[in-house]
């Protein structure tokens, strides 16, 4: 099959399967990635052809840029799909693969990056008047002023990822005792599962 017909999966488990199923549906390949704790993985197996690129923590393969835009290239692929989760709703992902003269199977990097980011789409809808739940237009910057902010809305706050998605990196507070612990677990997990710890507080 041509290389036009060939969709690189950037992501894994069940999110890629579904989109490899949904590639043979329409008669296209699918590419496969895998780091190495994924590579008997049910992804690996439906798709057409796997490539590896990296090692197991997320931060070494499937949030690495410049290996997933690699590992499209040397399959021949046309397009790339992020799924969702990892580098889906990253600006710098999708103008990536744009700059390699591959297809985004997904919004434009503009968009992704005027809404993709919570902060950023949060400061817009204010902006247009859009009705907004109370909360920080900028990204919590330390934990005083995490408290502040939390103490002005009102508990209980909920603690979030502004790079996240799918429910990492986020913890509901209903404590003021208990914001300074949800903040550094939720920028914990936010750093392993999309490779930015900043967060957000509604």
């Amino acid at each position: 099959m041509s290389s036009a017909r060939r969709v690189l999966v950037a992501n894994r488990g069940e999110i890629a399967l579904r989109i490899i199923r949904a590639c043979h549906e329409e008669g296209l390949e699918a590419v496969a990635v895998y780091s190495d704790a994924d590579r008997l993985s049910p992804h690996v197996r439906a798709a057409d052809l796997a490539i590896p690129i990296g090692a197991a923590p997320p931060a070494e393969s499937y949030l690495r840029i410049d290996r997933l835009i690699d590992a499209a290239r040397r399959s021949g692929a046309w397009a790339v799909h992020p799924g969702y989760g990892f580098l889906a709703e990253r600006a710098a992902f999708a103008q990536a693969v744009s700059d390699a003269g591959l297809v985004f199977i997904g919004p434009p990097a503009e968009a992704i990056a005027a809404m993709g980011d919570k902060t950023e789409a949060r400061r817009r809808m204010a902006a247009a008047g859009v009705p907004i739940v109370p909360g920080l237009t900028l990204p919590v910057t330390d934990s005083a002023a995490a408290a502040a902010a939390a103490s002005d809305i009102g508990y209980p706050v909920l603690v979030k990822a502004s790079a996240g998605g799918g429910g990492k990196g986020m913890r509901i507070v209903e404590r003021a005792a208990d914001l300074e612990g949800a903040l550094a677990t939720a920028a914990s997990e936010a750093g392993k599962a999309f490779g930015d710890r900043m967060l957000d507080l509604d």
